[in-house]
């Protein structure tokens, strides 16, 4: 699902889109045809006959394509200054690593940016994200998407909490709200996120999803 988004001042790019590996577009279409219905349940569900790795790689890469357009269009008020530290809330305070790393304090617009260009750097590993459809998986594959995905949410936690008020004057809440419910569904469908991770927008995704419990 990309989000278009008109005339926008917006008109730099944050991290370059990262594109389907080859034979996967077929998936994406899917994708499209289920989210164009309205239905984010039937949306998510893994299409019959397709691989379970194929279908969470292509979603994983379009989560990161809709975040990185969602934060490029408020990214000029998220800086330094108004932003010294990546919070969500004056409970949630994330510090950035690598995995590899001891975590170190920030400011949102540099654990962003460095969060990106490590979910793209991944991307672009052929050996975790092939490039063609058939080629084998790592074993640690969904571990690898898991950390991705809970680590890209960091990023409407924060949006949500310290620049609503901008996305609602640029008129990006539908899409924001939309592209947060197809994630939150997909992550429970497939077990991506422990719920204590969605604890920053514990009630907002309660209100989209209009539901309690989620199935899962």
């Amino acid at each position: 699902m990309n989000f278009l988004f008109g005339k926008s001042s917006y008109q730099k790019t944050f991290k370059p889109k990262k594109n389907l590996p080859d034979g996967a577009q077929h998936l994406k279409d899917y994708a499209e045809a289920t989210l164009g219905s309205g239905n984010l349940g039937l949306a998510v569900k893994l299409p019959d006959g397709e691989d379970l790795c194929e279908w969470v790689a292509v979603n994983t890469v379009d989560f990161y394509n809709q975040i990185n357009m969602l934060y490029g269009t408020i990214q000029d008020y998220c800086t330094n200054e108004s932003c010294c530290s990546m919070t969500a809330g004056p409970k949630y305070e994330y510090h950035w690593s690598d995995g590899t790393s001891k975590p170190i304090q920030c400011s949102a617009p540099k654990y962003i940016d460095l969060l990106m260009t490590w979910v793209q750097d991944q991307l672009e590993d052929e050996k975790v994200f092939p490039d063609k459809v058939g080629v084998a998986f790592p074993k640690n594959f969904m571990s690898i998407c898991k950390n991705i995905l809970k680590k890209l949410f960091r990023v409407y936690a924060h949006i949500y909490h310290c620049h609503f008020s901008i996305i609602i004057e640029l008129g990006e809440e539908p899409h924001l709200n939309t592209s947060l419910k197809h994630f939150v569904y997909f992550c429970y469908e497939f077990n991506l996120i422990e719920e204590k991770q969605f604890a920053p927008l514990k009630d907002l995704i309660a209100k989209l999803t209009n539901k309690d419990d989620v199935a899962k």
